[in-house]
């Protein structure tokens, strides 16, 4: 089933006593996409190209864009807790797990702590670990500023449809998350070496948010993760370049060469 642009209504699911706002369309295996700093506002063009091979769930994360906030979001590992919930009541397994940016964090989490139900784990220009390579400071710019060192070139940067009151819930809940240290935790980093779920790394050849330096950072402590650089991209690859960057996920899953 080929998912439309236009046809996919949310679905609300009530977890650890939060509602969770998700888009959820396709068939087959169930691939899980956590988003970065901004919550999933519409079903986007990688989503549709990835619902023709799997069952596409994308939900906002507990405190961000229309899911309700929760009391006991204190840190990433609450949200790994979270979608650990999440997960079971839904009653998916084999679960290929994809994360960007802050959800790549949050994926990590999961997949250290709770890997039975992840078959696959893919991150996205993913946050968690500190930066070797400066980038482009999110608390330190305005949206504006942020949004065209998130593109490669911003002419593919989708019009927002984000409400303000909705931007700024997202921005609020980032920085409570990742203010400081920086996107990066000393735990996370101490223990990523234990991830036994295989695990693709994709990053934008431009990020100027997360350096691109960062893939080879992941895939030194992961240690047997394959690496996908998508050129002509920048923090967010999977809106500049959908058809590689679901290709990429198709083919890592499917066993090929990603």
């Amino acid at each position: 089933m080929e998912a439309k642009l236009e046809s996919v209504p949310r679905q609300s699911y009530t977890v650890e006593g939060v509602q969770i706002s998700t888009l959820r369309a396709g068939q087959g295996s169930p691939l899980l996409f956590l988003h970065g700093s901004d919550s999933n506002c519409t079903w986007q063009p990688f989503m549709d190209r990835l619902a023709q091979q799997f069952e596409v769930i994308a939900p906002d994360h507990p405190g961000f864009g229309n899911s309700e906030i929760p009391q006991w979001l204190d840190e990433t590992s609450d949200l790994a807790h979270a979608y650990r919930a999440f997960i079971e009541q839904l009653g998916l397994r084999e679960v290929v797990l994809v994360g960007h940016g802050l959800g790549g964090w949050i994926a990590c989490e999961l997949a250290l702590a709770n890997p039975d139900r992840i078959s696959h784990l893919i991150l996205v220009d993913a946050a968690g670990l500190p930066l070797t390579t400066d980038g482009v400071d999110p608390f330190m710019c305005s949206l504006d500023e942020l949004r065209n060192a998130a593109y490669s070139d911003i002419r593919r940067a989708p019009a927002p449809e984000a409400t303000s009151e909705v931007l700024a819930k997202d921005r609020l809940m980032t920085a409570r998350l990742a203010w400081h240290p920086r996107f990066y935790s000393a735990r996370l980093a101490k223990w990523l070496h234990r991830l036994s779920v295989p695990t693709l790394i994709v990053w934008g050849q431009n990020d100027r948010i997360f350096p691109v330096q960062q893939a080879q950072n992941f895939a030194s402590v992961i240690g047997n993760a394959s690496v996908n650089i998508i050129g002509d991209a920048g923090h967010l690859p999977h809106i500049e370049q959908p058809f590689a960057f679901a290709s990429a996920i198709t083919a890592f899953v499917e066993g090929g060469r990603a």
